[in-house]
């Protein structure tokens, strides 16, 4: 099994998932592979128009990461989790909001207010209160611990594969991401 506390990117978001204060992120442009995963462990997630997001996993012959097969089926249903996953396809934010992947779309110059905003209306709640509300629904965090442990295991046995290696030097090479929309 593979040490998580000495990968930056694993450090990173297993202290995401575990935070006690709320997360309010704002997302724009390109969030692929863990610029989407990290969305699922975030309270509330503001993207703006025009916001591309992807699981390309599949296609480098790599899993999700940071309990990505136990999240995102929560959030979304199984079928539309198994068809981001299984396909890789990129997708706007309309698609995220219609999905429950983010809360709300706005135009870019809305994006950094809008999340302030939201983060303001949370700072004027009694943070004990939003810390108990959290670990709540966060309740199965160990078994989420261990999915992320788990993905990131069989993650790390990927990338020593040579079709992984293939796949991960073509998009290199390559330089571009797949663009056929999900709807």
């Amino acid at each position: 099994m593979t040490d998580v506390s000495t990968n930056p990117a694993a450090t990173f978001l297993a202290a995401l998932a575990v935070a006690e204060k709320p997360i309010v992120a704002a997302v724009h442009g390109l969030a692929i592979g863990i610029g989407a995963t990290m969305l699922l462990h975030c309270d509330m997630v503001v993207a703006a128009e025009g916001t591309r997001l992807q699981f390309p996993f599949v296609d480098l012959s790599l899993v999700p990461e940071a309990a990505s097969t136990l999240l995102l089926p929560r959030l979304i249903g199984y079928q539309r989790a198994a068809e981001l996953l299984m396909l890789g396809f990129p997708f706007d934010e309309a698609a995220a909001l219609r999905m429950g992947l983010v809360n709300k779309t706005v135009p870019i110059e809305n994006l950094g207010a809008t999340a302030q905003e939201l983060a303001e209306k949370l700072v004027a709640k009694p943070m004990l209160t939003l810390r108990r509300i959290k670990a709540l629904l966060k309740a199965d965090q160990g078994v989420i611990q261990s999915h992320m442990k788990a993905e990131f295991d069989v993650f790390a046995q990927c990338l020593t594969e040579p079709g992984t290696r293939e796949r991960l030097s073509a998009l290199v090479k390559k330089g571009a991401v797949r663009q056929a929309p999900i709807d």
